[in-house]
């Protein structure tokens, strides 16, 4: 039996702190938007004056992912921060409640304070384990922030995967969150979550036809022989569906149920002519800048 400590008061230390911006300046500059990557696909999202933190994994090389149903993976990989060096949190957003994307690390170091958005049935888990949980159902939203900057966080449809094997896995969602200053969208994230391609993606595109950057789960997972994750064919179609005006991969180097190289997707990528795709390496912070909207 574990003992869980008391929430952290970790400072930040990485460059994600230091971008305050919120409204353009008097240079026209935009207000930040951000992205350090973690690993898996845990990322920092810096928009204005908002930090979210998604699928919060920091399990270090060799420990174990447990993925229920007695099945689990070893961490090729550590992450490239530790609980302890993340800045402030507005918000966690959660794909789904695996062990490769909430685990034990965070549960025991994670600040229980920022809401933890994610489907209905991994909030009820978090919300026993004293996290302050937000239960989000296709399209329903959460708000963070007013009238004058806020941060709209929408659940979207996500498949993990098809027939006896779907049955299997828990819920997935995934997440289109929105940085407005006043009434204007300053910049829109789409976070694919644990998803396979499909007609759900369709629905998604048919909301939000404006997305500024996905951030893509890839990875190509098999498990028990069925592949639960986006591979590389997938994911252009991915990219067909949502025409994203960028693209981070994310999910694709850190466990041994990934299958499917992330160069695998770069390569197939670029032969169906998609552009804009950017590659975060661990430990890097990418400035997301928007493309002028027509």
């Amino acid at each position: 039996m574990s003992v869980e400590p008391e929430p952290s008061t970790s400072t930040a230390t990485s460059a994600a702190q230091e971008a305050t911006a919120v409204t353009a300046g008097e240079d026209g500059t935009a207000p930040t938007a951000a992205l350090t990557f973690v690993g898996t696909a845990t990322t920092v999202l810096e928009l204005g004056s908002f930090t979210v933190l998604t699928d919060p994994n920091f399990l270090h090389k060799g420990q174990r992912a447990y993925l229920g149903k007695g099945l689990w993976s070893r961490r090729l990989t550590d992450p490239a921060l530790e609980i302890d060096q993340l800045p402030r949190l507005d918000a966690v957003v959660l794909s789904h409640l695996h062990g490769d994307h909430f685990d034990r690390v965070a549960r025991r170091g994670l600040d229980r304070r920022p809401p933890v958005l994610t489907t209905p049935e991994a909030a009820r888990r978090l919300g026993s384990w004293g996290f302050d949980t937000r239960a989000l159902s296709d399209w329903q939203q959460h708000v963070l922030g007013d009238g004058g900057e806020s941060l709209t966080v929408t659940a979207v449809p996500g498949i993990h995967a098809r027939g006896v094997m779907g049955a299997m896995l828990p819920p997935v969602m995934g997440s289109v969150i929105e940085h407005r200053v006043g009434d204007e969208v300053q910049h829109r994230v789409y976070v694919s979550g644990d998803t396979l391609t499909g007609d759900h993606l369709d629905a998604v595109r048919r909301r939000f036809p404006d997305i500024d950057t996905a951030v893509v789960h890839l990875g190509g997972t098999r498990v028990l022989f069925h592949t639960v994750t986006m591979d590389a064919d997938q994911g252009v179609d991915f990219l067909g569906r949502i025409r994203p005006r960028q693209t981070v991969p994310v999910h694709h180097s850190d466990y041994g149920v990934f299958r499917s190289p992330l160069s695998a997707f770069l390569a197939k990528a670029g032969d169906a002519g998609h552009s804009g795709i950017r590659v975060v390496r661990p430990g890097e912070r990418a400035e997301l800048r928007p493309t002028p909207r027509s």
